[in-house]
Order: structure tokens, then sequence, then C-alpha cells
């Protein structure tokens, strides 16, 4: 009988845990140059930083779990594919990367490894959109699990992964 009253709590217990995204909104990022939304967490802060013509940077952050940065350019490509070959070959020409955890149409999700103990996960997404070029990835300060990691790949595609 304890068994079964025991199992009950934790099963309710469980059940009334909430998924961290239930309080992400839809953030217009227009007002700050980038002429699309991403999904972020209700209180997140966006930076911008203008190069002139050369890179527009802008960095939305929330705490240590969400950190996207978006890089938006001229296109040098049209093709989506070739943009996203040369992300991948920048990312393979890391030391540290160990390997591609999902491949997508649009980006990827990727794992380095420094060592056994220490494994940081990244993602690339890419939108081209009339002449410009958007790349977005995880921040560059700050060490990710996988889950954060695939929570921001979809905050910024806007589909779930599967």
């Amino acid at each position: 009988m304890r068994f079964v009253i025991i199992s009950c709590l934790l099963l309710m217990i469980f059940s009334c845990t909430t998924d961290p995204t239930s309080n992400w909104k839809e953030l217009d990022l227009l007002s700050h140059g980038i002429p699309f939304s991403i999904n972020a967490p209700d209180s997140a802060q966006v930076d911008v930083k203008d190069f002139g013509t050369i890179v527009k940077d802008v960095t939305i952050k929330n705490g240590k779990d969400y950190y996207v940065q978006i890089f938006a350019s001229d296109a040098r490509n049209d093709n989506l594919e070739t943009v996203k070959k040369e992300q991948l070959e920048e990312v393979k020409s890391n030391p540290y990367f160990s390997k591609i955890v999902k491949d997508l149409p649009s980006g990827f999700i990727y794992e380095s490894k420094i060592d056994s103990a220490n494994i940081n996960y990244g993602f690339k997404y890419i939108k081209l959109q009339g002449s410009k070029e958007y790349l977005i990835s995880n921040g560059l300060i700050g060490s990710f699990s996988e889950e954060e990691i695939s929570k921001m790949y979809e905050s910024v595609s806007k589909t779930p992964l599967k």
C-alpha cells in the first residue's frame, strides 16, 4: 500500500513540473534591425552592436541557460546548402569538435569535447531573407547542455526537434 501511495505522490510531483519554455514569448526583433521574431524568455535582454554595412551583432540573453547571437550581413550566397556547408566546415575545424548531434535542413547541433569530463554543445541556424544572411548561434561565452541548446535552436527555428 505504501508503494502505491509513494508512486502516486511522485507521479503528481513530476507531472506538476513545468516546462521552462512555457513562459517564453515571441520576441519581435524588427526594432533591433532584424526583420523576424524568435521565441525567448519573457525577461530576455537584447543588445545590438552595429558595425555599419559589414555586420550587425544582436545578442539575446537571459540568465545562464539562454544566450542567442545573431550575425546579420549582406548575403554572400543565396544557396542555403552552400552557406550551411561553410558553417559546418568552420565548426568542424575547431580542435574540440567531436560530432554533429543533429543535422537539420537549416542548421545543426554539434558537440565539442575538451576532455571526457567537459562536453559542451552548440548550434548554428541559417536564415536567408532577401539580400541578407542571418547566422544564428548560441552565444560565444558559456557552456550549454544538449537540452539547453536544443531549446535555443527550437526558439529561433520555431520548429520542434524530434
